[in-house]
């Protein structure tokens, strides 16, 4: 048994309490995917349940088999990487070649349930409360609606005439109010069992099962199947008329009537387009039904980035915006940061410690709370600025517009970009002055040299070589610096042009992408993720053209 190793207990095996611990939190896990693959499964989403179903089993099998330690570290960090960056990276790219947008936000079926749905309007005649309810026998979904003038029940189908409810049903609800009087609610689900039905909830259903009674058109007039009743709200049947049929067979919509609007007379028939619509026709450029789905468009988008009149003239205006407001910031910042760095690097300066902290509080504060307080700072009317600095009298419609004019807005924006910006440099400046040797700053002097010569020819080329591509990260960062400009002026103020997209005058590329994918009118996902896919390669390539020359500041030393 010499020089054998012998394994303490904790070397054998797991411990009962960290197998406990395990199973615990690995029970945990297990229940809510199984909560969200049955939510998943009750939207008809069986692709999305069934990658679910696979992620849980193969989750399963690497933390409940002996061995694989490896995977068990890093299996939650793929997983993450896999749901927050691949995923949104391929989506994102998959969307710029499609036409997702507010109007086509679902699939096929979806937007036809969604004409379905709106086609109709209300008409005279009596309105009926309603309860849903489910037949027993074939499940089939139903209304059990009661006459608001007479009182009278019946039950309600999809496409037929409502049915009076069995007298079995007031003699059992009577006799178990008599026995329950507390209870009426238990005695009218009683006695709607009797009867061969069962009540449903609307709280309780899924997305799919509420449409499928939103769907619902109970028929009140033989003579006339286009009039019926139908709810939209699971409390009351109101009584309607039909302006379109849905054909199956032809994937088709025809108009029973005119239009209240004009949009389609009757008679005219609606067949789906190229652009994810049903139109009259068939043909893109005649009228479209409300209620699109998504299809993919190719370089669509990419088109109308280049070639859309109503994009060019702003497009042009916020490119050449966003190149002005990255590359000053950055200038100005660096300038500001390496000027105030030189001062506080003296030998002789004393205090130098309190004063680099001081420097720094602007950069310690957090931007968005930053951008507020000079929202406030720069009011017109009651601002610090205007009244105090400038001394301009508070209240007055005169003052100086900081955010409420073009010019004064971007000025604005430069100026609290470049009070956000400059401890950055400051810092990353002071850092490498105290990295450069102070033997050649002494031969330098030795040698007869100025100050600016010394400046010139030493500290800033080796500056250079070392801040060069923080100074590219800076460039790309405030190239998509979303925050201080929407949080400062929302991209304002809206430009005057004439123009169908929503641009202000301080809007850069991002925010910009941000109004026409977010925006209240006219969402377009599909354009904006083409804009951001743009964005990155413009991005790209200027950093990439800008880590290349920076080589050239090592052949200057």
């Amino acid at each position: 048994m010499a020089g054998k190793k012998i394994r303490s207990w904790g070397e054998a095996g797991p411990s009962v309490s960290g197998t406990l611990w395990k199973l615990g939190v690995l029970g945990t896990v297990d229940a809510i995917a199984v909560t969200m693959i049955m939510v998943l499964l009750a939207q008809e989403l069986m692709m999305q349940a069934a990658i679910s179903i696979a992620v849980l089993i193969f989750v399963n099998w690497v933390y409940l088999r002996k061995g694989g330690l490896p995977a068990k570290y890093l299996t939650p960090g793929v997983l993450f990487l896999i749901v927050f960056q691949i995923y949104v990276l391929l989506f994102s790219g998959y969307t710029a070649f499609t036409n997702y947008g507010s109007a086509h936000n679902g699939d096929k079926a979806l937007a036809i349930q969604t004409i379905k749905n709106a086609a109709y309007r209300i008409v005279d005649g009596p309105d009926y409360t309603i309860n849903l309810v489910k037949d027993d026998a074939d499940g089939s979904r139903a209304f059990l609606m009661t006459n608001n003038i007479d009182g009278k029940v019946f039950i309600g189908k999809d496409g037929e005439l409502p049915l009076p409810v069995s007298q079995n049903m007031y003699t059992l609800s009577e006799e178990c109010a008599d026995k329950y009087a507390e209870d009426t609610e238990t005695c009218a689900k009683a006695a709607l069992r009797a009867v061969g039905y069962t009540t449903q909830d609307p709280n309780n259903l899924s997305f799919v099962d509420k449409a499928k009674y939103l769907d619902i058109r109970v028929i009140t007039d033989p003579a006339n199947p286009n009039v019926g009743l139908r709810t939209s709200e699971f409390t009351i049947a109101l009584p309607s008329e039909s302006t379109l049929v849905y054909d199956e067979t032809a994937d088709t919509f025809t108009a029973l009537v005119d239009d209240d609007y004009g949009v389609y007379y009757a008679g005219d028939v609606f067949k789906p387009a190229e652009d994810g619509f049903y139109r009259l026709d068939g043909v893109l450029e005649n009228a479209k039904l409300d209620g699109g789905w998504r299809v993919e468009v190719g370089l669509k988008n990419f088109e109308t980035i280049f070639a859309d009149v109503q994009l060019r003239d702003p497009l042009v205006k916020v490119i050449t915006w966003t190149f002005v407001f990255a590359i000053s910031t950055v200038l100005t910042t660096f300038i500001l940061g390496l000027f105030i760095a030189l001062v506080f690097n003296h030998d002789k300066l004393r205090g130098k410690k309190f004063y680099r902290v001081i420097m720094i509080l602007p950069y310690a504060f957090p931007g968005f709370l930053s951008a507020y307080v000079w929202v406030g700072l720069l009011n017109r009317e009651n601002g610090f600025i205007n009244t105090v600095i400038f001394g301009q009298d508070p209240g007055s419609e005169a003052n100086f517009p900081w955010l409420l004019e073009e010019g004064p807005a971007r000025l604005a924006v430069l100026l609290v970009n470049l009070w956000l910006g400059f401890p950055y440099m400051f810092l990353i400046t002071t850092g490498a002055l105290q990295s450069i040797p102070s033997e050649l700053n002494e031969a330098a002097e030795i040698d007869g040299a100025t100050g600016w010569q010394n400046f010139r020819l030493i500290k800033l080329p080796l500056l250079l070589i070392s801040i060069a591509p923080l100074l590219i990260a800076s460039f790309a960062f405030n190239f998509n610096n979303f925050t201080i400009i929407y949080l400062l002026t929302k991209g304002g103020p809206a430009d005057s042009g004439i123009t169908d997209y929503d641009v202000g005058g301080t809007d850069i590329l991002i925010t910009f992408v941000y109004k026409i994918a977010f925006s209240g009118t006219g969402q377009n996902f599909g354009l904006a993720s083409a804009f951001s896919i743009l964005i990155f390669i413009v991005v790209a390539t200027i950093s990439l053209i800008s880590f290349r020359r920076t080589k050239k500041f090592e052949e200057i030393v």
